[in-house]
Order: C-alpha cells, then structure tokens, then sequence
C-alpha cells in the first residue's frame, strides 16, 4: 500500500530543541531525545468513511512531533497501518451492499487526498492490515506455542496474565477495563475466557466474510491488536519513541499492542512514550461515525475552505484537550489565516530571529501549538502596526510556519 506525497519542508537556520512530551504510561511529560532516526507509529484508519475532523487533529498531532525532530536535524522513521479488514467495515460494505474491498480502497484514497491537502507528511511504511497477514500468523503461532494465547472454538485469545506489565500503559482498574473493553471491540462477556479483557488474536472463519490461510491457526483473520503489533515490531522492532493516537486507543488498543508484543519479545517497554491526543466533539457530543455528528475534511475542501485554515483551526488547541469543531472556530481560523498571509506579504517586516525560537520552544513543550500561534500574531500585529526594516523577515516567517506547523502562507 502505498502513502501520500511530501511537502517539501523548509530548512530553516540553528536547532530545534528535543522534544518534552506527556506520556500517558507515567502521566507525565518525558523528554524524548532519540538517536540520529527517530521512530514513530501511528495507528491509522478503518477505511469506511471519510476523514473526518478528529482524525485530522490526531494525526495533525503527530505530524507536528515529526517537524519537531525534523528541526533537531534527525531523520524521522515514520509508520502508519490502515486496518483494511475489519467488523465495521464490513458491516458497512454489506449495508451499502458494495464489495468490502472496493470500499476501503475507496476511503484509503480519499484519506490520502485529506492527508496531502492538510501537509501531514506521510509514512515512510503504510501498510494495510491485508498485507501484513502473513508476518501476524507466526506472532499468533509463537504466542499460542508458549501459552500466552489459547484457543476458544476456533478462535485464539492472547491471555492478559501472560505480561506481568499488562495494565501499565493505561493504568486502569479492572473494572473500567472492562467497561472499555465492551464499548470499543472487545467481548469480556465471551463464555469461556480465562479472563474477561482477553483480547482476540484471531477470529476463525465465518460464514459470507474474508478469511485467510492462518496455517496452523486455521483459516480466518486477524484480530486488531496484533496487527499494529505485527506492523511495528517489522518495521520499527521494540522500544521506538512514540505510539500514538488518539486517547480512545489507550485502551484498549495500545495496552493489548503492548502486552503481545512485551509477551512475544520478552522485553519492556514496547514504546518509549504512548502519546495521545483528545477527542473534538460536534454538538456537545465527541464525533464518531457511530453517532454519525461528523465534519468531515474532504467536505470542507469541497466547499471551498482552504485546507491551510482547516489546519489552523486544528493547531489552535491543545493536542491532549478536548474541544468543539463550531463554525465560529473555522471563522477565526479563516481571519488568522488572512492576517498572517498579508503580513508576510511585504517586502521587509520586524526581525524574525526572536519568532523562530519561540516557535521551537513552544512545539518543544508538549507540542504547545496555541502559544506557537500566538506568536505569530503578535509578529503579524507589529507588522500591520509599524513594520520594520528586515528585508528578510517575512520570508524567515513564512518558511518557519511551513518547516514547524505545516502551513503554506
């Protein structure tokens, strides 16, 4: 499967500062200082809708602590899955009564065009849950043959007690666990399960849907999990610097992830920091496709909203907090937009040394995009106000907003 085009992002002059980020396994901020790559995934889409405006701001997140590494003059090792087969795309197939396939190949490309008109930099390796069957068949073998999975009519479940570190990425007690657990894919009532949070690994064929050659599983396909397990340990291997997502995957997407593949490995942890972003909500109520109270990214650009303004209105809050998508949050993002385009627009303009700095310094903190914002309007206020005689300073400014908040002025 393949990703997106790259912006170019701009070089700009110095260095950026490492990263101090909130990690949810120790609820604190860490400082992250990777070596000459830094290694990031990032769990993607179902494909069985289009992009809507949580997504964006989730992986707005993430993008922008790859421009932060960027600036630091690492190279960043960049990995996203699409989970191309799974209950509710299927579901949604068969209510449209189109093909499955058709219809994740359809929303995986409309991501892709959500994606490249955002600038979001794309994925050194995307790859879809289909092709990474093959490499999560043996992590299910291995970790059936050492007793950390079980078999439940035809089904194999990862036993949670097998990782004496289960339980440390969300830090949850069992009993809101559980709850969790029924609300986001799980099946804790399941008759017949060591422990009510196992998680399914892989689900043995069913009548009318896809499965695949399992081997000595059986014919079937994956379960979630282990998927994104399969995708990282491949490509990234164990302790990379950031899984991320949104804090609905805390749990229990990222603790399962992490408990196959601590058990599987036999080292701790899987990521350096679980990183996650919060939830917009539409009408008072969080957008999910379940509620159907979606904004989503490709209509915006139909009708004519500049993808550079969408951005905007995402940076404007805090990757961790929560917050409203109203009309009112597009009209300032559309106004800051226009302010900061006229005032890079002339020849010369105050100097923008100091701006440059407090943009590293602002992302450097937790990603802290209100207050990088902020100082880019007062740069644009004291433009209007007296200007300045810096020939090279609207063009300092115009490539540092491209190089760390990923908008083109």
């Amino acid at each position: 499967m393949h990703a997106w085009p790259a912006s170019e992002v701009p070089a700009l002059p110095g260095k950026g500062r490492d990263l101090r980020i909130h990690d949810t396994a120790t609820d604190g901020l860490i400082t992250l200082a990777p070596g000459p790559v830094a290694r990031i995934y990032v769990c993607g889409i179902t494909p069985y809708d289009a992009t809507h405006l949580g997504h964006a701001a989730t992986y707005n997140a993430f993008d922008l602590v790859q421009r932060v590494w960027l600036d630091t003059k690492r190279q960043v090792h960049y990995v996203q899955n699409v989970t191309d087969v799974d209950d509710p795309l299927l579901e949604r197939a068969a209510r449209d009564a189109i093909d499955w396939v058709a219809l994740a190949e359809k929303e995986t490309a409309l991501f892709r065009e959500d994606m490249t008109a955002l600038r979001m930099l794309p994925p050194r390796h995307y790859i879809g849950a289909v092709e990474a069957i093959p490499g999560i068949v043996p992590l299910v073998e291995r970790l059936r043959d050492s007793g950390a999975a079980y078999e439940l009519d035809g089904d194999i479940y990862f036993s949670v007690e097998a990782d004496p570190d289960f339980g440390k990425v969300s830090r949850l007690d069992a009993a809101t666990m559980r709850l969790l657990s029924a609300e986001r894919g799980g099946d804790p009532d399941r008759p017949g399960k060591k422990n009510p949070l196992d998680p399914m690994l892989w689900m043995a064929a069913r009548e009318g849907e896809p499965s695949w050659d399992g081997g000595s599983l059986g014919r079937g396909r994956p379960g979630w999990h282990i998927e994104c397990v399969a995708i990282a340990l491949d490509h990234l291997g164990m302790g990379f610097d950031v899984q991320g997502g949104g804090s609905d995957l805390a749990f229990p997407h990222h603790e399962m992830g992490a408990s196959h593949a601590q058990a599987l490995t036999g080292e701790f942890p899987m990521a350096k920091a679980y990183v996650h972003a919060g939830m917009v909500a539409l009408h008072g109520e969080k957008m999910s496709k379940s509620k159907g109270n979606l904004v989503f990214v490709s209509k915006l650009r139909r009708d004519g909203v500049d993808p550079a303004a969408i951005r905007l209105a995402l940076l404007a809050h805090h990757y961790r907090a929560d917050w409203e998508w109203t009309d009112q949050v597009l009209q300032d993002a559309v106004a800051r937009l226009d302010r900061w385009r006229a005032a890079v627009s002339r020849p010369d303009g105050p100097p923008a040394e100091a701006l440059v700095e407090e943009l590293r310094e602002a992302l450097a903190n937790d990603l802290d995009a209100p207050a990088a914002l902020a100082a880019v309007d007062r740069w644009a206020a004291l433009q209007q106000e007296r200007g300045g005689t810096d020939e090279g300073a609207p063009g300092v400014v115009s490539r540092a907003v491209d190089a760390l908040l990923g908008v083109a002025l």
